[in-house]
């Protein structure tokens, strides 16, 4: 019986002929309830979509013989990845194929806002030639503050030079060299709130990054400044972004992108020069195209030989490698987990050592797991395909090397990331299929990976750890697990420790204010 795949959402015939042609049988059925996709979802290996159709836990319950989700397209917040990967399906995207539309629609805001285009156009064409009312700007020599270089920022980066506009910019991940290399200056955010004629959002949704343009944020900006958003709802504060265009302090906004959505109502509708889209940043000819073909053809290898391309919740590995790689794999992405939040800005390079048997082990696959571990907790659609060039185009140097013995464990993975605050390095092992951490900071301690984490660093001194259990009683947060480790006695220690329920921002910080406390973190993995 030849796989079966479900097409839910509109895909381009080409898609359609991709899969026939390859032996693979399709039903094409865009606009399901979904009451009636659980219904029929139990018969399908496959399932393609683009944005419309949410594959959430339910839809992944009923899907008893799926195997894999295409999403013809980067983001997948229509996707619930974890259930997915849960119950052993493998989510796909396409993070490539609509890039330079989605970048070029952010241009098109900026002219329509520029010379109020939408409001010209439809005072024009309702008999008044109000030639007066619209005074446009120039983009000419006008500063652009980008927020997020990465695959679509630098192509908008690339047009607004070809502008004459000078491009400021804004990304944790983004090195110097990378930087000259795209023709931008790298910034902080603070500096590039304070200079920016035009502000862009090129970044995924992410804890980092949701209302990265607060109120507190606008508040800093240039009075007549204009906002762009046509990367992910949730990046701008509407509610603010809609008083600053009322008053004056922002002169425009573009948004193709909505909190909620579709967006039939939105507190930015009627605001003074706002110029909405439903969604349009990769609705072009060319661009549906390429995304539609790319994933039929990833669907079509995945469902015929088993090769996995763009996965976002499984490595790229061949039959032969993957049962001695599984464990490895796990290992290499949750201590590049722990790393990427640990590590906040000025992001220089990163260098995986492998020693001992997995050293000599096929380790590429390994360093790509924990890039997209690392990568995650700034750039949420990253994978292990995707993680390599993220990390590439953001001219982090990143770097391998093997040693053949390793002191004390069969097998250890160390991940040293070097910042322009120096450098912090994490080494784990894998004991009984498990990884595990067994080295922060050059201390040595042991700990299992937990869903929800505490790391706390601090000075080694009597009383703390029952000052540390103490508030996290009272805030009704139940330690799991708790593993100590330390330089000396009186000296620098580390406490990681495995919670039942998330700590919040406010325990976080009493935890922070307690004697002797350097760092504190709340992880997840």
């Amino acid at each position: 019986m030849p796989p079966h795949v479900l097409i839910a959402d509109q895909l381009s015939p080409a898609a359609v002929a991709i899969f026939n042609n390859r032996g693979i049988a399709v039903d094409v059925r865009p606009g399901l309830s979904k009451e009636e996709l659980i219904r029929i979802i139990g018969d399908y290996d496959g399932l393609a979509v683009r944005s419309a159709t949410k594959a959430d836990k339910q839809v992944l319950a009923a899907a008893t013989r799926l195997k894999v989700i295409g999403r013809a397209g980067i983001g997948v917040d229509n996707i619930d990845v974890p259930a997915a990967t849960a119950a052993g399906i493998v989510v796909m995207n396409t993070p490539f194929g609509n890039s330079i539309t989605t970048a070029e629609h952010a241009i098109a805001m900026m002219f329509a806002l520029a010379r109020q285009l939408p409001a010209a156009d439809a005072s024009t064409q309702a008999g008044k030639w109000e030639k007066n009312r619209f005074m446009g700007a120039e983009l000419y020599g006008k500063t652009l503050g980008l927020i997020g270089a990465g695959n679509i920022g630098s192509i908008v980066a690339d047009r607004a030079n070809g502008l004459k506009m000078h491009v400021v910019a804004y990304d944790p991940f983004l090195s110097p060299e990378r930087a000259i290399e795209i023709g931008v200056e790298k910034v902080e955010l603070e500096d590039l709130l304070a200079r920016a004629d035009i502000i862009t959002l090129h970044t995924p949704l992410t804890d980092k990054t949701r209302n990265i343009l607060s109120r507190e944020a606008l508040a800093k900006t240039k009075r007549g400044v204009f906002v762009i958003n046509c990367a992910r709802g949730g990046l701008v504060d509407e509610a603010a972004l809609r008083e600053a265009l009322d008053n004056g302090h922002v002169a425009g906004a573009g948004f193709d992108v909505f909190v909620e959505e579709p967006a039939r109502e939105n507190v930015l509708f009627g605001a003074p020069n706002f110029v909405a889209t439903p969604h349009l940043g990769a609705s072009t000819a060319e661009a549906q195209e390429n995304v539609a073909l790319q994933v039929a053809e990833q669907m079509s290898d995945f469902l015929i030989s088993g090769a996995v391309v763009n996965a976002l919740n499984m490595p790229s590995i061949s039959a032969e490698d993957a049962p001695k790689l599984r464990p490895y794999v796990a290992l290499a992405e949750k201590l590049g987990g722990f790393a990427g939040q640990m590590v906040d800005v000025g992001l220089k390079a990163i260098d995986i050592a492998y020693e001992g048997q997995v050293a000599g082990l096929n380790v590429r696959p390994l360093t790509a797991a924990a890039l997209a571990g690392f990568l995650r907790p700034m750039l949420a659609e990253v994978n292990m395909v995707s993680a390599p060039a993220a990390a590439k185009e953001r001219g982090v140097t990143v770097s391998e090397s093997r040693q053949d013995d390793s002191p004390i464990y069969d097998s250890l993975i160390r991940i040293t990331v070097t910042t322009e605050m120096g450098r912090r390095s994490f080494a784990g092992t894998v004991i009984g299929g498990a990884p595990r951490i067994v080295e922060v900071k050059g201390m040595e301690l042991d700990a299992a990976f937990a869903p929800a984490m505490l790391y706390v660093n601090n000075l080694d001194r009597p009383g703390f750890i029952g000052a540390l259990g103490a508030l996290l009683g009272q805030a009704g947060v139940n330690i799991a697990t708790f593993n100590l480790g330390r330089v000396s006695a009186g000296d620098d220690a580390i406490a990681l420790v495995g919670v039942d329920q998330a700590p919040d921002a406010g325990l976080i910080g009493q935890i922070q204010a307690l004697p002797h406390v350097k760092e504190v973190r709340a992880l997840s993995f």
